[in-house]
């Protein structure tokens, strides 16, 4: 494999780069250093090389999208958080996993009254889509990396800079966020301010 003849740039000096001129080589760049490890999680999720592969490419499309639209800091999380997000969605919509999803989040809910059962899983799914992309950056990211990557507390902070009480924090304040938004859609929030 050929060395990479940026390797001395870092990937925030590359960002800014990026940013200052809205030059495309500077996030063709970064791309390419994380070429492997998003086919890897593609791999993780679609089990399927060909898959895989086309995921890559469409989570390149959506970088180039959203990239310049969002002042990003840490590349290398936002860039695996896009691509995760593109392959749960994907496995969503062809109903293959999404259950999962639901009940790895629901699984930390505290859910005495039961209301949370008699959601129909599908609009649940399109629920916490909707309410996932309302959290705040920090909060999203967290919350994906805990529930859906199963990642420790630690291995959280580590990867994002964040120190261990934020990132508790962060968890602890967007599941909460997660649950209000989604009672909100389903109107039984409503219900229990009413009582």
């Amino acid at each position: 494999m050929r060395a990479d003849p940026f390797q001395h740039i870092t990937d925030q000096e590359l960002l800014s780069r990026y940013y200052e001129g809205q030059k495309n080589e500077w996030l063709g760049i970064l791309l390419q250093r994380y070429t492997l490890l998003l086919f890897g999680v593609c791999m993780k999720y679609m089990k399927d090389e060909e898959e895989a592969r086309d995921c890559v490419q469409q989570i390149f499309v959506k970088v180039i999208i959203e990239l310049p639209r969002y002042r990003v800091e840490y590349f290398k999380a936002w860039i695996y958080t896009i691509a995760r997000n593109y392959c749960l969605m994907r496995l969503r919509d062809s109903h293959g996993r999404g259950a999962s999803l639901t009940d790895s989040m629901l699984a930390a809910w505290d859910d005495e009254e039961g209301k949370n059962r008699h959601w129909e899983k599908e609009q649940l799914l399109e629920w916490m889509g909707q309410a996932l992309e309302e959290l705040g950056k920090e909060q999203k990211l967290c919350v994906t990396l805990f529930y859906l990557e199963k990642r420790s507390y630690q291995e959280i902070a580590t990867a994002t800079g964040f120190t261990l009480m934020q990132v508790k924090s962060y968890i602890q304040n967007g599941k909460r966020n997660l649950r209000l938004s989604i009672e909100k859609r389903s109107g039984s929030g409503a219900q229990s301010k009413s009582k």
